[in-house]
């Protein structure tokens, strides 16, 4: 997607003594999306987008390898998590050499990007010219990201005037796919890590709907004695809306037989997501898949879209609606956000 240019003169003008610091890569897009992005002077080690943020100082590094295979990586996560220790440091030298103005951070995932206690203690050591208001993000839905928008806006003193474009976006895509009969819309899961399982939560299945399809129903179970379902109901294995990400075991995907699989993992770009899927089909489950066998399988580049709940959960969302509806969408994704995964 196109983000403004700081020189638009329909931007409100920032005031000039804003210094922003981004500490995850979807709040560096909120601020590029609000005409700000030369007021950026840091960012995480992930922060990527718009590639010419790439030249500013890096702030964070991970404290494991983040080569290797889902599995690898998966279990060195969990070591330091398990160890009570941070998965993310942040550079506090480099913060009091930049003194920022404001710090953008998440409370949403410690795994996913440095943690807000992290920075908060980091904060703690900038005193020189005082302490910079740290702006923390802790989207779960589609409407969090743009309360997050929102709040970015507020705090940074600009109108988010780009937010009514992202909006129309989506009700575009409601608009063309709310008619659809439940049986017009293919089941589907979303895999969001591969070794070990993983289903998408947060604002996955919300997509889902909005782009034409529905997670696979899965059983309800019911009250002891009673014919009436639980009141504790779990959540759905395949992603609840607002819920983190649950792992998923093979035999519960083998049970839902999804029309739809598509791989989205945590943190791979397109090619590695590719090659990451050679584990899926080596599992003796995998070709016995209804989506394998029809050649319902796609590959996305998670870490640039459905990953980052930021302006381009939309263009995620456009990404879903032509995988499933090409009848209907074709946005011009495929070769660069998705690929047909061939067996």
């Amino acid at each position: 997607m196109a983000f403004p240019n700081p020189a638009d003169s329909s931007i409100t003008p920032a005031p000039s003594a804003l210094r922003i610091v981004s500490l995850i890569p979807s709040a560096t897009e909120i601020v590029a999306l609000l005409g700000l992005q030369d007021y950026l002077v840091g960012r995480s080690h992930e922060c990527d987008f718009p590639s010419a943020v790439k030249a500013l100082p890096v702030c964070t590094q991970p404290k494991f390898n983040p080569d290797g295979t889902s599995l690898e990586i998966h279990d060195r996560v969990t070591n330091l998590l398990q160890s009570a220790l941070s998965v993310y440091r942040v550079d506090t030298d480099k913060l009091q050499h930049l003194q920022p103005t404001h710090i953008v951070t998440q409370a949403q995932c410690d795994v996913c990007a440095v943690s807000l206690g992290d920075v908060e203690q980091a904060v703690a050591t900038l005193l020189e010219d005082g302490q910079p208001q740290v702006i923390s993000l802790q989207p779960r839905v589609l409407a969090d990201v743009w309360n997050d928008i929102q709040q970015v806006a507020q705090m940074l003193g600009v109108e988010p005037t780009a937010l009514a474009q992202l909006k129309q976006r989506v009700e575009n895509c409601r608009i063309k796919t709310q008619p659809l009969s439940d049986s017009a819309r293919p089941s589907i899961v979303c895999i969001e890590w591969i070794e070990p399982l993983m289903a998408a939560g947060n604002w996955i299945p919300e997509l889902v709907e909005l782009a034409g399809g529905r997670l696979p129903r899965s059983p309800v179970p019911l009250a002891p004695d009673s014919a009436a379902p639980a009141a504790d109901m779990p959540n759905s294995p395949f992603g609840s809306v607002g819920e983190h990400s649950p792992w998923l075991a093979w035999d519960t995907l083998q049970a839902a037989d999804p029309d739809v699989l598509v791989l989205l993992p945590c943190g791979f770009d397109l090619e590695r997501t590719r090659q990451e899927a050679q584990i899926l089909l080596q599992h003796p489950a995998w070709s016995g898949l209804k989506a394998v066998q029809q050649g319902q399988v796609y590959c996305t580049d998670g870490n640039q879209y459905f990953n980052r709940p930021g302006p381009r959960l939309v263009d995620s969302l456009e990404i879903l609606a032509e995988i499933l509806h090409p009848e209907l969408f074709q946005f011009g994704y495929e070769g660069a956000g998705w690929q047909r995964l061939s067996a």
